[in-house]
């Protein structure tokens, strides 16, 4: 039960958890040695590469040159990286999703090929969703073999009943769809794929790295008792509210709040004011759901933020950038490239982790990262030299389908049979009343709730299927 208490806040289940009672996963950068039956096995995992270490090494010798040098040494190093992992016997080719980590192991892929690269892409159907005519652009530019295919709602949604075999324990990442297909589609014709992972976590490229920093500063000053006041009036406010008082404000308001969903992100960001400090912050901005133990029958949660935090930096960027290259990197992104490329014979490898990249970057001050309020500088420019700028920028998208709209479509029978009442009551696993309750509020369009019913249906799905 603390493993899918831990699971029903982050929709995986962090090393060293395992699902499985009684067992337990060997974290990353970790070894351990298994002595001979009979003998004393009761060895503790050892790591041989630490993410806590390459910071202190940071600090102790940061970067001092100037940005350009910054920019000319991250090319440099970056692609020496995808020159090695370029290696190969068998064909080899690069996922592309048109954004900056993508396009950049890419360009630098193609500067060091006589050849065109092969380079894939998944659209959809989905404007909101849709990154394929992105990166078909700028494969055009860097001149690559570019194959993209447009999947269907159906196409992604037989993926479903794969997931549990694929991913061994519930996952609930939904982007592992996309993933799975771009992966399939790259196996087609090539055995080896190098993808972008990882830039987000070494360049402060996810939302949480500049608006929790922003947010923080703005909140933190004020007494907390002040702040969850502010957050009930906020939420006492229904969200379809919110989203019709500004829609007629649109232009006038800051990107998060311009969308149709206006109203489900005042509620998210009323949801933080209470947070009592920058760590608590982080962790609610990485929640599905935010109190587990509620939602999960005698869920126990093991202090999972707690010790990490302890070897993190101080500023509160770099704490949620430490903090996502240790639990969220290794625990969701890499297991769902990994599980996703496997599952086809497909080999993915992540130029990005290169540890003389990881160094590099860490090594550099954060205004180097975070400039300006523009995430991801140093990666950016190094982009800009290959593919010109007017190309790229663009607002992040992410990498997903629209799970939202299709478990109130197509999804809804499936997700019924999984969620119904007597089954969550039988099995005692969940709350069912609660699931239940948030269950109809996504149906009628009340509130959003497609994250948090994806970690129960993904491990109704795996129980099934277990």
């Amino acid at each position: 039960r603390s493993a899918l208490t831990l699971y029903m806040r982050y929709c995986y289940v962090p090393a060293p958890h395992c699902i499985y009672e009684g067992f337990a996963k060997l974290p990353a950068g970790h070894w351990l040695q298994l002595s001979s039956p009979g003998a004393d096995a009761a060895q503790r995992p050892q790591p041989y590469w630490s993410v806590g270490k390459v910071v202190a090494d940071a600090r102790s010798q940061p970067f001092e040159g100037t940005r350009q040098d910054a920019v000319d040494a991250l090319e440099a190093l970056l692609g020496d990286a995808v020159r090695q992992r370029m290696t190969a016997d068998v064909p080899l080719g690069a996922m592309l999703s048109g954004g900056y980590d993508s396009t950049a192991v890419v360009a630098l892929m193609q500067a060091h090929s006589a050849r065109p690269v092969h380079t894939f892409t998944i659209g959809n159907t989905a404007a909101a969703y849709n990154e394929a005519e992105h990166a078909a652009a700028v494969a055009r530019h860097l001149g690559t073999d570019h194959t993209e295919l447009y999947v269907t709602a159906a196409d992604a949604q037989a993926v479903i009943p794969q997931l549990p075999a694929i991913y061994d324990e519930p996952f609930a990442d939904s982007s592992q769809i996309p993933t799975f297909l771009v992966s399939r589609l790259a196996r087609s014709q090539v055995t080896v794929a190098l993808s972008g992972d990882g830039g987000d976590e070494l360049f402060a490229g996810y939302n949480r790295h500049v608006l929790g920093r922003a947010l923080w500063q703005r909140i933190g000053r004020y007494p907390g008792a002040l702040r969850s006041a502010a957050g009930s009036v906020l939420l006492g406010v229904p969200a379809a509210w919110w989203s019709a008082l500004l829609r007629p404000l649109r232009r006038w308001l800051p990107g998060e709040l311009r969308s149709d969903l206006a109203g489900e992100r005042v509620h998210r960001i009323a949801g933080l004011l209470p947070a009592a400090s920058a760590d608590q912050l982080y962790e609610w901005l990485v929640s599905r759901w935010r109190t587990p133990t509620a939602v999960v029958t005698n869920g126990v949660e093991p202090d999972l933020l707690g010790p990490r935090f302890a070897e993190a930096p101080v500023d509160i960027t770099e704490r949620m950038m430490f903090m996502d290259l240790i639990g969220y990197l290794p625990d969701d992104i890499l297991v769902k490239v990994d599980r996703a490329s496997m599952a086809v014979g497909l080999e993915a490898r992540v130029p990005m982790l290169d540890p003389r990249v990881v160094e590099l970057a860490w090594r550099l001050p954060l205004d180097y990262k975070l400039h300006q309020g523009r995430s991801k500088w140093v990666l950016r420019e190094v982009v800009h030299r290959h593919v010109p700028q007017a190309l790229m920028e663009r607002p992040k998208q992410g990498f997903g389908v629209p799970i939202e709209r299709w478990l109130r479509g197509p999804l809804r029978e499936w997700a019924e049979h999984l969620l119904a009442e007597d089954r969550l009551r039988q099995e005692g696993y969940f709350d069912a009343t609660l699931v239940r309750r948030v269950w109809c509020e996504h149906l009628t369009g009340r509130h959003d709730w497609h994250f948090r019913l994806w970690s129960v249906l993904m491990f109704q799905a795996w129980l099934d299927a277990a």
